[in-house]
């Protein structure tokens, strides 16, 4: 439990870094800024970083984590403090206070802060609808734009339902319907299927698309599929990038123009899909769960860069223990980031543990009331 909790967060987090350099990029841009492919920790995508998006002033680069492991590790103390389950409710009582009054240190702002200084428009929703507004948690993200907000950090519910993938569909459904709804919730509740999935002792790729196709709806399960059967045809994350991009597109609404998306953009349907987690777990299966070769597959396949490197990292560092992730990288990451990628690894693998007890004492209440009704 404890190395494979350590290869998905560290993995998660290893993939974000380095995919925080690349960001709203495309593919060709990322080769020209840097050279040719990016094969490791870069430095950011623009060297006036502080300046050339106002709006974005990010250190982003370097091995900098980015707000995809701020939320993550947020999740993490939320059930460290509860040490069971997780629904809506504690996503207020436990989630939001944490964004809003911890001082943590956020690495490409350089600086301490909460965590809520960092977050972008669709993370902010949070507290804006359950702190400010008191929507009522299970339906705090109808209206949020649709995106991969709630995915990006629902690594530790997988871990949490460690072999159970259908708990942690549900448990994710339950948590990220207070943050996002349509299409990036269901991701959510598949990401964290997929991490359940890899914890399981042995698990292989094919395992985890097994479990993902099984419990994925609509256009999400479409989009997985078609991604999937496309990258079966490649063992090179290079030659793969464009014909990925072009299986997920029909069900993105972005659009090609990354940083320009339309006025269809990341609004709720039922036929689309965001387009991380399908590119994630194309690049798991061109790598053939290889933690290296996925997270750079994803990583230079440049547009939301560090949350589909995050989410390969995460099911690959889970599928490989703690080993599968590169000790150069993620040494560097700690030390750039000023964080301790494996404390909140170690918590969450005895709150697993302790969850785990807890289900199965409810099993055998259960168990003893349904053998007296036969």
């Amino acid at each position: 439990m404890l190395d494979k909790s350590v290869g998905c967060l560290v993995g998660a987090a290893v993939g974000d870094a380095l995919g925080g350099a690349t960001e709203t990029a495309l593919p060709e841009q990322i080769q020209a800024r840097y050279g040719g492919w990016v094969d490791g920790i870069a430095p950011p995508f623009h060297a006036d970083w502080a300046t050339a998006r106002p709006l974005a002033p990010y250190h982003k680069g370097d091995g900098h984590l980015t707000d995809d492991t701020l939320m993550t590790h947020a999740l993490v103390r939320a059930y460290a403090r509860k040490r069971d389950h997780l629904d809506a409710y504690d996503v207020v009582d436990l989630l939001v206070p944490d964004l809003i009054e911890r001082v943590v240190y956020i690495p490409d702002l350089e600086r301490e802060g909460v965590t809520f200084h960092r977050l972008a428009a669709a993370e902010r929703w949070l507290v804006t609808r359950l702190h400010h507004a008191h929507a009522d948690p299970r339906e705090g993200g109808v209206g949020n734009i649709v995106n991969c907000g709630a995915a990006m950090y629902m690594a530790p519910v997988g871990v949490v339902n460690a072999g159970d993938p259908a708990g942690a569909y549900a448990e994710a459904v339950e948590i990220a319907g207070a943050h996002q709804h349509s299409y990036g919730r269901e991701a959510a509740a598949v990401f964290a299927a997929a991490v359940a999935a890899a914890m399981s002792p042995g698990a292989s790729v094919d395992d985890v698309l097994t479990a993902v196709l099984d419990l994925a709806r609509d256009g999400t399960r479409a989009a997985i599929a078609a991604v999937v059967e496309q990258a079966r045809g490649y063992a090179d994350w290079r030659a793969a990038i464009a014909p990925l991009r072009a299986a997920v597109a029909p069900y993105d609404t972005v659009g090609e123009e990354y940083r320009s998306p339309g006025l269809g953009a990341r609004r709720p349907s039922r036929l689309h899909s965001i387009e991380e987690l399908p590119v994630a777990l194309g690049m798991l299966v061109v790598a053939r769960g290889d933690f290296r070769k996925a997270v750079l597959g994803a990583v230079n396949y440049g547009r939301d860069a560090d949350s589909t490197a995050t989410m390969a990292g995460a099911v690959a560092g889970a599928l490989g223990g703690a080993a599968a992730v590169p000790a150069e990288w993620s040494t560097v990451v700690a030390e750039a980031s000023r964080t301790d990628l494996v404390e909140p690894a170690r918590q969450l693998a005895e709150v697993a543990t302790e969850v785990f007890a807890l289900d199965r004492e409810r099993f055998a209440r259960r168990a003893e009331r349904f053998a007296g009704l036969s």
